[in-house]
């Protein structure tokens, strides 16, 4: 953990520059799950090769055959990702990329894993580490080792076997003309604020904050990113396996879901919060008609392009207690990973590597880059920093606790869901110890 590190030093730290933007507890960094809610979507988004390659000793002459990218950018099918076939089609004139999009990223890869049937390129799900030879291939030899950050963080036995898409860091996304006509004239600093802020939203009859409950998904930073903030300890969701009561009312478990809750009660979240929806609520932000999200700073270009422009869009930390100050994670996103059995195996790693250094898609997706020398590009992230956050670096999910939390069926948005609409919360958090207590001490055995 890296206490009194600010964020602007993080940054700089983190991609060499002061402005960028990007984020979970046993998902890899969750920050950039499906744009869309739509059905899984396949597109073969793909270019023609070119009719002869050249003989001679041309790296890219190497680089052949067809390969399928599995992801969950449903929103980027038959757009973005049909120029990016053909962008890497013409860096590599004998190798195709097609893509297929699916929704519930990690439940439904986690199947393909299971089946033995996955595509050449996807991105790694909740597995433990030590798991990752069985499915994918080691990307030491891609030369990126050093270059880029979280280099463990999907590793195993000293071996590189996922390389995170990008950074990311989760706040209080807002917008700025919502808050002008509410007559919020300074950004929120302490929890009373932030209520204040909700409550002044709410009178002038803008929702104050997007939850998306019926989703389900982006309700994830209450039950993760909220309490390692609160805690300052980036290994709070892994120091669970010493307690078989690792949740509680007054620890920062409770007191991040106790936020959520409150907003919920005094009406600051969307008035039929069973029937949300995720594609309309950007939307819904980007006009106003929503003052805020609680979410990563990979959502921001996707608000802009749902209706509004980049200077209305602000971003600032969730400021969870009345100190005044507060502690943010920085982590990674999902990773990449290649398929150990694929066909194509080398054109499969080269179009890892592409899609770090040449596809554009950090700035597309607003994450820092995880390339220490690769620049990004958030006006947003300026404004975060601006307010001094204290970062906190994540740290890999163990072995043992993700086996926990498996075996224990533990969905930590099922878990927001649950403590949320209950009479009792207590009673929430008591069910949930003892799903922890039964599956460690069965694991145990």
């Amino acid at each position: 953990m890296k206490k009194g590190l600010t964020l602007a030093a993080a940054i700089a730290t983190l991609s060499m520059i002061a402005t960028a933007c990007g984020g979970n507890d046993n998902n890899n960094g969750h920050a950039s799950p499906s744009a869309a809610a739509s059905p899984s979507a396949s597109a073969s988004a793909s270019a023609t090769a070119s009719a002869a390659a050249s003989p001679s000793a041309d790296p890219a002459a190497d680089i052949s055959g067809t390969i399928t990218f599995l992801t969950n950018r449903t929103d980027m099918v038959d757009k973005e990702y049909v120029d990016y076939a053909k962008r890497f089609n013409e860096k590599y004139p004998n190798a195709k990329v097609e893509f297929e999009a699916i929704t519930d990223l990690d439940k439904n890869t986690k199947v393909r894993l299971s089946s033995g049937e996955y595509p050449d390129v996807l991105l790694i799900p909740t597995i433990p580490n030590s798991d990752l030879p069985k499915y994918f291939a080691p990307l030491d030899d891609l030369g990126l080792n050093d270059k880029i950050y979280f280099s463990d963080y999907k590793a195993s036995d000293g071996k590189l076997y996922g390389i995170s898409a990008g950074a990311t860091t989760t706040g209080i996304v807002y917008n700025k003309k919502a808050f002008a006509d509410a007559g919020i004239t300074s950004i929120p600093k302490t929890l009373d604020e932030f209520y204040a802020a909700a409550e002044k939203l709410k009178q002038k009859g803008i929702v104050p904050l997007a939850s998306n409950f019926k989703d389900q998904w982006p309700l994830y930073p209450w039950a993760s990113e909220v309490p390692i903030s609160i805690s300052g300890d980036k290994n709070l969701n892994n120091d669970r396996i010493n307690s078989d009561a690792p949740y509680a009312m007054d620890n920062p478990y409770g007191q991040g879901l106790t936020i959520v809750r409150t907003m919920y009660e005094k009406g600051y979240l969307e008035p039929d919060v069973n029937s949300t929806n995720w594609e309309q609520s950007k939307k819904d932000i980007a006009s106003g008609k929503f003052g805020m999200y609680m979410l990563g700073n990979w959502v921001i270009p996707q608000v802009v392009s749902s209706g509004t422009t980049s200077d209305n869009v602000g971003f600032f930390p969730l400021p969870y207690d009345n100190s005044g100050k507060t502690n943010v994670l920085l982590a990674p996103d999902w990773a990449y990973g290649v398929n150990k059995d694929s066909k194509h195996l080398e054109t499969a790693k080269a179009f890892v590597k592409w899609m770090l250094e040449d596809s554009g898609f950090d700035d597309f997706a607003g994450f820092i880059p995880v390339l220490k020398d690769k620049q990004a590009n958030m006006a947003q992230l300026t404004e975060f920093q601006s307010y001094g956050p204290t970062t906190i670096e994540a740290a890999a999910d163990s072995e043992e606790s993700t086996a926990i939390v498996n075996k224990a069926q533990i969905v930590k948005e099922a878990m927001v869901q649950e403590f949320v609409l209950a009479k009792d919360p207590q009673k929430v958090i008591d069910a949930y110890n003892k799903k922890w207590a039964a599956a460690k001490k069965a694991l145990a055995k």
